[in-house]
């Protein structure tokens, strides 16, 4: 029997980190968690980003993921928009660096296609995928994603690139 790996999947966003954690074994996907941390908009920028940030580090101390993965930044509306979406992505990469963990990242038509079979899949119909390939699982919109993401690792992750803090 094949070792199980705990994979903690998270599609970063400033207004909703969506995080999810799917454990491997052999070809086998079950579900352990998923969930997502919104900061409150009002608080100072900084303020939002340490919210992410530990936020995540509570999830690696109480779920002990082997391995993380991210969606890459795919679009912004703007400059200022793209530079807002990196900072949340830096606070939520930094969290499984900072816990050892080796951390792939993916482009968003890639997880989509992993999942979905189209990389032009909307949240709607990962989400419906995300219910069939984890059964019982009812997670939406952010949390759906990460799910994906962390599905989309379980696939991939022999040949992804895994970056690591060590």
């Amino acid at each position: 029997m094949s070792e199980a790996i705990r994979i903690l999947g998270i599609d970063p966003g400033l207004r909703h980190t969506g995080w999810g954690i799917v454990t491997v074994t052999g070809t086998r996907l079950s579900r352990v968690a998923e969930g997502r941390i919104s900061p409150a908009t009002d608080l100072p920028l900084p303020e939002r980003l340490l919210a992410i940030h530990t936020g995540l580090e509570d999830i690696i101390a109480r779920h002990a993921p082997d391995e993380a993965a991210a969606e890459e930044t795919f679009m912004a509306t703007n400059a200022a928009s793209a530079l807002k979406l990196g900072h949340a992505r830096a606070a939520a990469l930094l969290a499984p660096a900072r816990a050892g963990l080796p951390v792939a990242e993916y482009a968003a038509r890639l997880v989509k296609k992993s999942v979905v079979g189209t990389g032009g899949a909307d949240k709607n119909q990962v989400a419906a995928m995300i219910a069939i390939l984890l059964p019982g699982c009812k997670a939406e919109g952010d949390a759906a994603d990460a799910l994906a993401v962390a599905i989309c690792h379980a696939h991939h992750r022999g040949s992804a690139k895994l970056g690591s803090a060590a």
